[in-house]
């Protein structure tokens, strides 16, 4: 009788452990709300960000003065921080969002880093060069912001296009009673 109630007794525990890692790998799998609305706000931010980066990035051919740089580029330095506040928060939510959402976070992380430090360059350039910034030095730091904004843009936007995607799929699946894996 008790080799019964021990085979019961784990039966039970091997049945609710399966349970159990099935919940936290369904959970691993699911996308975060949370963690989704951050990234279209990263997303919105970072065209944003795209844009102003090209305007800076064109001033260069144009006969403007050293303010008008001075106020783009502090455009973009407020652009970059929001952004960076954004993924700070995106951060912190990391552990409790999907692999999809992880991956998403992963990437933002290295372009943002080259994004603010190329925008403190030109500023301290800027700072130091109180003309009509011309230098081989100053257009690199806007060109590769420009080209790095763009990269970030399209790839927190195909993020979230992927994820907008995908739910799609999963309410089709429901709706169709489509067995996954």
């Amino acid at each position: 009788m008790s080799k019964t109630i021990d085979k019961l007794v784990s039966s039970a525990l091997i049945s609710s452990l399966v349970f159990l890692l099935a919940t936290i790998c369904l959970a691993q799998t699911q996308e975060n709300v949370e963690v989704a609305k951050l990234l279209a706000q990263a997303r919105d931010q970072a065209a944003v960000l795209s844009r102003d980066a090209d305007e800076m990035e064109s001033l260069t051919r144009s006969q403007t003065s050293w303010e008008t740089h001075a106020d783009v580029l502090n455009r973009v330095k407020d652009n970059v921080n929001t952004l960076a506040g954004i993924t700070e928060k995106l951060q912190q939510s990391r552990n409790l969002a999907s692999p999809w959402q992880q991956q998403a976070i992963d990437r933002m992380l290295p372009l943002l880093r080259d994004l603010a430090s190329n925008t403190t360059a030109a500023i301290n350039h800027l700072n130091q060069n109180k003309s009509r910034p011309t230098t081989a030095d100053y257009t690199e730091y806007l060109k590769a912001n420009d080209e790095t904004a763009h990269e970030l843009a399209d790839t927190i936007s195909n993020f979230v296009q992927y994820g907008q995607t995908r739910a799609k799929m999963q309410k089709l699946e429901q709706r169709l009673e489509i067995a996954t894996r």
